[in-house]
């Protein structure tokens, strides 16, 4: 007696089982959650100790001044520094005619009603550079969540559209492929770039209003379901 071999299911379906593939999405639009100052911190001068006595100050300046503000500021990082003697233009000698220096710090926010204040306040000191607000959700926002519970329901609503269309109802779940999601305007920019002088005694400037920018999030699943034999 022979053994039958075993058989591998159709991708599609058949007419006693047909089968019906659907797209599903979501669009929300959400507050964001959190707001990114990029600050910039240079000295310069012909004397490289001085230049590096400069920077130091400027740069624990910077991080006090935004460390003041407690549990508003979510994270304050240190990226890139650099240190470097600019040359003569003319000549063949290796003439230093100056030394330029800088840091930049990121400073994550979750209190907005501070962010004017601080990017006012941060701007006004010396020789230093404020880019952003860049405004954003969390990795792990509920809003990402909500997208895809969204998207799901959307799914399975117009996969049983399809089926009532033709007398049939959905019978069972086959395939639920998640196609990711993104946001949509994440880290929006909005606001400019603010620079301070280089008199450390000038006068306090207004405080900036600043409005957070609408987040969207979008969520995209793909799903396969059987269905009972249509009515034609």
């Amino acid at each position: 007696m022979t053994t039958p071999e075993p058989t591998t299911p159709l991708p599609y379906g058949t007419p006693d089982t047909p089968r019906v593939s659907v797209r599903g999405e979501a669009h929300l639009e959400v507050d964001p959650e959190i707001a990114h100052l990029g600050i910039t911190v240079t000295a310069r001068g012909t004397d490289r100790t001085t230049t590096l006595e400069d920077l130091t100050r400027r740069n624990t300046q910077a991080l006090d001044l935004v460390k003041s503000y407690g549990d508003a500021v979510e994270k304050l990082e240190t990226g890139l520094v650099t240190v470097a003697p600019q040359f003569a233009d003319k000549g063949r000698h290796e003439r230093v005619r100056s030394y330029h220096g800088s840091v930049y710090l990121t400073a994550t926010l979750n209190d907005f009603t501070v962010l004017g204040e601080l990017t006012t306040r941060l701007a006004d000191l010396p020789l230093t550079r404020i880019t952003g607000p860049w405004w954003s959700l969390r990795p792990d926002s509920p809003a990402h969540r909500e997208a895809r519970r969204l998207a799901v329901q959307e799914a399975v609503h117009r996969a049983r559209e399809y089926a009532e269309a033709l007398g049939a109802r959905l019978t069972a779940l086959l395939e639920l492929a998640d196609d990711g999601t993104e946001g949509l305007g994440m880290h929006g920019f909005a606001g400019g770039t603010a620079r301070g002088g280089y008199g450390a005694g000038a006068a306090a400037e207004p405080e900036l209003d600043l409005e957070p920018q609408r987040q969207t999030v979008h969520a995209q699943v793909n799903a396969r379901f059987t269905m009972t034999p249509p009515q034609l």
